[in-house]
């Protein structure tokens, strides 16, 4: 980020952060935001429960920022909760521990979209996946309305956090961006995607298909797909959804001798079953023209490559 003597909108966008036991990942985040925080950004920080002395090393090297402690790990949904409901600005950055900015002035970026676009709930970030910094950072998207937003990497106006309910924390991990963009669209408000911010998300995505929370990850993903059709979905939509996450899993990963998968899906399949009493009573159903505007938006942005760039 290039530096400046001022940063617009820096008293009225607050940044969170959650984290838990990386605090390698988060010195470096840390270090690569060091002008917004010398410029006086609202931080908060949740320590999730972290053995490794991340609170203490927040307290003893930033003495600014807000941190806030689960004595017991809560979670990442539980966390972002926490953070957010104590957020006092009109806006809010969230970021991973392992996520920085590439962009030149992105809160300038942030605050002048938000204040041309009054409907727009959340900006979505675009976010390159790499352990590596990309070597062009330019890209010709233009700003779209889309579907949903990515965790890592958003912000949010408050007005809009406050209109609709809490992630759900009994998702504990994945579907809580989804689940909010679902109750944002019954409320009419908006979610577009904001290519003019770049994010260095700092994760080799094809590592952590080796890495041993795997099939933890993957069991949390398809529940939190199945959840989200239960509570959203047309009915005469949810069967078929279903079979078809089911048999995509089968035909791709269980069929090709990935043990792992077959566990993962049996074990989100319990859990779909366990929670269907909280699913019936929470559920938030979408008529059959609010579903049909809502797949018609654009795909959620997720991944950004280079690559893709129009030369």
């Amino acid at each position: 980020m290039n530096k400046t003597n001022h940063i617009p909108q820096i008293e009225n966008i607050t940044l969170v952060i959650s984290t838990k036991d990386r605090i390698d990942e988060l010195r470096e985040t840390l270090d690569k935001l060091s002008l917004l925080l010398k410029a006086g950004m609202p931080v908060i920080i949740c320590d999730d429960g972290s053995t490794d002395g991340t609170s203490h090393f927040l307290k003893a090297n930033y003495p600014e920022i807000r941190v806030i402690c689960n004595i017991e790990s809560r979670g990442l949904i539980f966390s972002r909760n926490r953070l957010l409901n104590m957020v006092e600005t009109d806006f809010a950055i969230s970021l991973d521990d392992d996520a920085n900015f590439l962009s030149d002035h992105p809160l300038l970026e942030i605050g002048k979209y938000f204040d041309a676009n009054h409907n727009c709930a959340v900006t979505s970030f675009r976010i390159f996946w790499s352990r590596e910094i990309p070597e062009v950072t330019y890209s010709t998207d233009k700003p779209i309305r889309v579907k949903s937003f990515v965790g890592c990497g958003h912000a949010w106006r408050m007005k809009a956090w406050r209109d609709i309910p809490n992630y759900p924390d009994w998702f504990i991990f994945y579907g809580e961006e989804d689940f909010a963009s679902y109750h944002l669209f019954k409320k009419n408000w908006e979610v577009h995607y904001l290519p003019q911010v770049l994010v260095h998300h700092r994760v080799n995505v094809k590592a952590r298909r080796t890495e041993k929370d795997y099939s933890q990850r993957l069991r949390y993903s398809l529940r939190a797909g199945w959840f989200l059709y239960l509570l959203f979905l047309p009915l005469k939509f949810i069967p078929r959804k279903l079979a078809y996450s089911i048999w995509i899993q089968l035909k791709i990963k269980v069929f090709k001798g990935n043990k792992q998968a077959l566990k993962s899906l049996l074990l989100a399949g319990k859990d779909l079953l366990f929670n269907l009493p909280r699913l019936i009573a929470f559920r938030k159903k979408l008529s059959a023209r609010e579903y049909n505007i809502y797949i018609g938006l654009s795909d959620t942005k997720i991944y950004w490559h280079p690559s893709r760039e129009k030369r």
